[in-house]
C-alpha cells in the first residue's frame, strides 16, 4: 500500500506548491487534491492548471494519491432542489474530467445526506427520498464514469445516510457498475462500528482508503484525534485491507491542523503511517525555519 496525505491536512491558506514541497520531505508517496469553487484548482480549472500541478508534483517525485472535494456538502445529491442535485453532478463531471487529466483512478465523491449536525441549517432529507435520489444520480454519473476510466468513490461520512456496511455494499451492488465503490474512511466509522468489519464487508468495492483516528470517549468532532492516538485497532484495519487484497493508497486526512506549528501533523502523521503499514519510519522534522517561521 502507499502512503499518501490529504491537501486537508495543510494550512487552509497554504499553496498547491507548498504542500507539494512538504508532503514530500515529510517522506509520502503521494498527495491527494482538492477540487473547490475558485483558487489554484477550482471548478475552472483546465488543461493550464492541471499541467502546471502535474509538473510541480513531477518535479518532487510525488504521485497525486486521489481528488476529493467538499462541494458536496454544498451541492448534496439529496437536495429536494433537482438544480441542487444536477449542480452536484455537474461537480463530479469535472472532478472525473481533472481526476483522467491527472491520472487519478478514482475521485471522492459524498452521495449526499440525509442530515448534518456539524453544518448549521441545513436541511432534513427524507431517509427513503435521500436514498433514491442519490442513486439516480449515480446512475446518471456511470457513464462519464466509464468514459473517463475513474471511478466513483463514494466516501461513508456524518450524514446519517449509508450507516452500516451491509447498507452500503447494497447500495453500491445495486447500481451494478465497476466504476462505483467506496472511498472507505476508518476514522468516521468508529463512533458506530468497527472499521475493519466494514473492510471485510465491502471487499473489492473499496477503491480508496482515508486513514483518520477517532477517540470514542471524546465524543462529536472533538473525538479526531492523531493516528494511533484514538480506538482505532491499526492491526486489525491493516489485516484486512491485505485479505481484500487492496494495494492502492492510504491516505491520512488529519482535520483539523494543529494551531501553532502546523507542519508538524505531516510529519507526525507520516511516522505514525509508516508504523503502522510496518514501515521503517521515516522520523523526519521541520526544518528549524519552518519550526520558527510557522503558526
Amino acid at each position: 500500500m502507499k502512503k499518501g496525505i490529504n491537501i486537508w491536512s495543510f494550512q487552509g491558506d497554504a499553496a498547491i506548491s507548498d504542500c507539494i514541497r512538504l508532503a514530500k520531505e515529510a517522506g509520502f508517496d503521494g498527495i491527494e487534491l482538492s477540487l473547490n469553487q475558485t483558487g489554484e484548482l477550482g471548478l475552472q480549472a483546465g488543461d493550464k492548471e492541471v499541467q502546471n500541478i502535474a509538473a510541480q508534483l513531477k518535479d518532487a517525485d510525488l504521485e497525486i494519491a486521489g481528488l476529493a472535494t467538499g462541494l458536496y456538502w454544498d451541492y448534496p445529491m439529496t437536495s429536494e432542489d433537482p438544480a441542487v442535485r444536477e449542480k452536484a453532478m455537474d461537480v463530479c463531471k469535472k472532478q472525473l474530467e481533472l481526476a483522467a487529466a491527472f491520472g487519478v483512478d478514482a475521485i471522492l465523491v459524498i452521495p449526499g445526506a440525509v442530515g448534518v449536525d456539524f453544518i448549521p441549517g441545513s436541511s432534513v432529507i427524507d431517509y427513503e427520498y435521500a436514498y433514491d435520489r442519490a442513486q439516480e444520480s449515480i446512475r446518471k454519473l456511470v457513464p462519464f464514469a466509464e468514459s473517463a476510466g475513474v471511478a466513483i468513490a463514494l466516501e461513508n461520512v456524518w450524514n446519517k445516510f449509508l450507516l452500516s456496511p451491509l447498507e452500503l455494499r447494497n447500495f453500491i451492488d445495486e447500481i451494478g457498475s465497476d466504476y462505483v465503490g467506496s472511498y472507505f474512511d476508518v476514522g468516521n466509522v468508529v463512533h458506530i462500528g468497527y472499521p475493519e468489519q466494514w473492510i471485510r464487508i465491502l471487499g473489492q468495492r473499496i477503491k480508496k482508503v482515508h486513514f483518520k483516528d477517532y477517540r470514542r470517549q471524546a465524543g462529536g468532532l472533538h473525538g479526531f484525534v492523531d493516528l494511533l492516538a484514538g480506538d482505532v485497532d491499526y492491526p486489525a484495519v491493516v489485516e484486512a485491507l491485505r485479505l481484500i487484497g487492496y494495494d492502492n493508497y492510504v491516505t491520512a486526512e488529519m482535520i483539523p491542523a494543529y494551531t501553532h506549528y502546523s507542519e508538524q501533523i505531516i510529519f507526525n502523521t507520516s511516522n505514525a503511517m509508516d508504523a503502522i503499514l510496518g514501515r521503517t519510519p521515516s522520523l523526519r522534522q521541520p526544518d528549524a525555519r519552518q519550526r520558527q517561521g510557522q503558526s
